[in-house]
């Protein structure tokens, strides 16, 4: 499971009636199409906007490794840069996840809005750390090898909807799915009190019974991370601070993440390597 990652339950019977042709069915993964995204560095879905210079702070707990639970602090970024992936132009987002205020993962992430407002997922480097050495990155994009984009917000999300992958990379095992369990919901963390709030149910075909809730307030994105089922990390977060980053402090975000991709280039070269560099 990935950072706030995964979803609904896939049947064996609906993948069944995949391989069958059934129309109604649930397919491992969604239909990509890069001829769609004719603005795709604009991110205003209204329950996922990415602005770049936007920082947003979440404070919980959540269990580690070995079952123990430990504080966590996880630290999203809105980078200025882009990333050209599997034809289409991304939003680079920087996030670092700590566990009692030891880094345990540097992401890069990268998003794409395409021409009906939904917001893909084109790819990510998680690196992994362990007392502060690097242990593992399961790097994985859209285009390359087996993997395909998946949604990270539908443009218009609706109660009854089917589930959608998010992003479909068996080769490090991550198969993650949402699905939308509520909307029109009021809900307060530390930031605010926000209404209309949409609930998304994620899981993963690798561990259908553990679900994540993730929780998005208009105009701001995600606010809330909750659980439910026999979700291992039974991870609890809350939306602590939003900064708009100064030019300065964009800039010092800028250089690290740029780090982070040359540190990527190296130990990524199979699936990294066949990406062109951000700019």
């Amino acid at each position: 499971m990935r950072k706030f990652g995964l979803v609904v339950v896939v049947f064996a019977l609906l993948l069944t009636a995949t391989a069958c042709g059934n129309a109604n069915s649930v397919a491992d993964h969604e239909n990509f199409n890069p001829d769609t995204f004719k603005n795709s560095t604009n991110i205003d879905n209204k329950w996922f906007p990415l602005k770049p210079g936007m920082q947003y702070v979440y404070e919980g707990i959540t269990n580690d490794d070995e079952g123990n639970q430990v504080s966590r602090r996880l630290v999203v970024t809105v980078t200025d840069l882009t990333k050209m992936i599997d034809g289409v132009n991304t939003v680079v987002s920087w996030d670092r996840d700590y566990n009692d205020d030891k880094l345990v993962e540097a992401e890069l992430a990268f998003y794409a809005q395409d021409d009906s407002g939904t917001v893909w997922r084109m790819g990510e480097h998680p690196e992994e750390y362990k007392d502060g050495k690097f242990i593992t990155a399961p790097t994985w994009f859209s285009g390359v090898g087996d993997s395909i984009a998946g949604i990270e917000m539908q443009g218009k999300p609706a109660q009854g909807q089917a589930s959608y992958s998010q992003g479909w990379a068996p080769a490090v095992d991550f198969t993650d799915r949402g699905q939308v369990s509520q909307m029109d919901q009021k809900v307060c963390v530390p930031t605010d009190c926000y209404e209309g709030v949409v609930v998304i149910d994620e899981t993963s075909k690798a561990e259908p019974d553990a679900h994540q809730l993730k929780y998005y307030a208009p105009s701001v994105g995600n606010i809330k991370v909750g659980w439910k089922g026999e979700d291992e990390t039974k991870e609890k977060l809350e939306l602590t601070e939003v900064n708009q980053l100064s030019a300065e402090e964009l800039a010092e975000v800028r250089a690290e993440a740029l780090k982070e991709e040359k540190h990527a280039y190296e130990v990524s070269k199979d699936i990294y390597g066949e990406t062109s560099p951000m700019k």
